[in-house]
């Protein structure tokens, strides 16, 4: 079995279909989005896979140079409530985990996982990396480490827009990072 068979194999293992191989090289990294991380997110400095405790935007981008595979998997959900989002991200993000490990298990020894959005691993976070309490499981979302998600997806055709309101269907996108 080749390396993307076997990988294949993992991913329907774990319930993943809608995912496309990717180029970590093509992670389009720019300013904007940590500004934007900075200046309009409620989780700048609250959670401990946020701005400020990870990489600066350079460093995201000569993280991601060391790679040459990876995979984007798409997540589509609909909330009633704005606070809905966090208890299935939540979830999303502790099954990515578990992904995660059997990757690394099969012998990628640099697989690496952004969450498909904050780290939300804890109900409550110190805000502060040297005092998480689940050291080993969190790992920052895309946004974190200056991933401009947008234009990222579409260059793999996927679906993403900025939404007006709760009401619509959210397209959210996890990396996975595999060497």
């Amino acid at each position: 079995m080749d390396n993307q068979a076997k990988l294949e194999a993992l991913l329907a293992k774990h319930g993943y279909a809608d995912f496309k191989w990717m180029n970590p090289r093509d992670i389009v990294v720019s300013q904007w989005v940590r500004m934007k991380c900075m200046y309009g997110c409620a989780e700048y400095g609250r959670t401990a896979s946020c701005p400020p405790n990870v990489p600066s935007v350079q460093e995201c981008r000569q993280f991601f140079d060391e790679y040459k595979t990876g995979a984007i998997l798409h997540f589509e959900k609909q909330v009633d409530k704005p606070e809905d989002r966090h208890a299935w991200s939540r979830k999303v993000n502790q099954k990515l985990l578990k992904l995660e490990r059997d990757v690394f298990v099969a012998g990628y020894e640099k697989a690496f996982l952004l969450f498909m959005d904050s780290c939300c691993i804890c109900k409550e976070c110190p805000g502060v990396r040297e005092e998480c309490r689940q050291p080993r499981l969190a790992r920052p979302s895309p946004e974190a480490m200056g991933v401009d998600v947008f234009s990222t997806v579409r260059r793999y055709d996927y679906p993403i827009e900025v939404l007006s309101e709760y009401s619509q269907a959210m397209h959210r996108y996890a990396f996975l990072l595999i060497e």
